[in-house]
């Protein structure tokens, strides 16, 4: 535990460092939302899940993807430096807040990687604002509450702060250290989990942008909600990898100490140069 605790420590403070150089804030729908830009090339848009900050969703792999692309990596809203504001939680208003953020800085059209609920986001950002949206990695993500397994739902039931990851707790208050801003994200995130309703399929079918669906064989989303979506999205590539939510890309609560290299990466960069 120890070890694992140093790593964590040391993953944390050379995030932090990265940020302080590159981390700024754009006043978008009423909210000061944080965002980072790493690298050069074509506009690549990092989206978060539930719970976390950027470091610990993408900590492991975005400077690899900062190598080919010019990553835009945000924070939503209540989520690690962005501070919450007066309206809903909900993928529809964090989807209008990327978009928004886009046409602040002037990018005509992105590709988007989203993770868990940051995928759900992605999916809303290509039925709702197409003329942004060049292609989407969703990752560990449903469109209906059926592609996840009963036991989340029951989970949802019955929610305690005191189950969320200690991992995500020490990297939120690394980066933002006022405990109520930490509940605050937690119940924002429970409450929209606990509404979530169903994206209409005639939407799902709609998506025109090229789109790469991974899951972990022992996700969170079952595989074969993973293949129904991918039949349901006309121009979609499905990757299944061995693990569970997160564990390919190196999410902060699946790391090991010593584990440093994410094979998906591979297939992630063939995807997006793909014409």
């Amino acid at each position: 535990m120890k070890v694992l605790n140093t790593f964590l420590l040391t993953i944390i403070l050379i995030s932090n460092a990265m940020a302080q150089t590159t981390g700024k804030y754009a006043t978008i729908n009423g909210l000061k939302m944080y965002y980072e830009i790493h690298g050069k090339g074509f506009p690549l848009v990092l989206i978060h899940g539930g719970g976390s900050t950027i470091e610990t969703t993408f900590g492991r792999i975005l400077p690899d993807l900062a190598k080919h692309h010019q990553v835009i990596a945000v924070e939503l809203q209540a989520h690690g430096r962005t501070a919450d504001i007066d309206r809903p939680l909900s993928f529809d208003n964090d989807a209008s807040d990327v978009a928004a953020l886009l046409k602040h800085l002037g990018i005509v059209k992105a590709d988007i990687f989203g993770f868990s609920n940051g995928a759900s986001t992605t999916l809303t950002l290509a039925i709702k604002y197409p003329e942004l949206v060049n292609k989407i990695v969703v990752a560990s993500t449903m469109y209906k509450k059926a592609g996840a397994y009963p036991w989340l739902w029951e989970m949802m039931k019955s929610p305690s702060f005191d189950n969320m990851p200690p991992q995500l707790k020490e990297a939120f208050l690394s980066v933002n250290p006022d405990q109520k801003a930490l509940f605050t994200s937690y119940k924002r995130d429970v409450a929209r989990m606990q509404s979530f309703t169903d994206m209409n399929v005639e939407d799902i079918k709609g998506i025109k942008a090229p789109t790469l669906i991974i899951a972990g064989d022992k996700d969170v989303v079952t595989p074969e909600h993973a293949v129904e979506m991918s039949r349901q999205i006309p121009n979609a590539q499905l990757l299944i990898w061995p693990g569970g939510h997160g564990d390919y890309i190196g999410e902060i609560t699946t790391i090991k100490p010593g584990i440093t290299n994410y094979p998906v990466l591979s297939a992630i960069e063939a995807f997006l140069v793909q014409h």
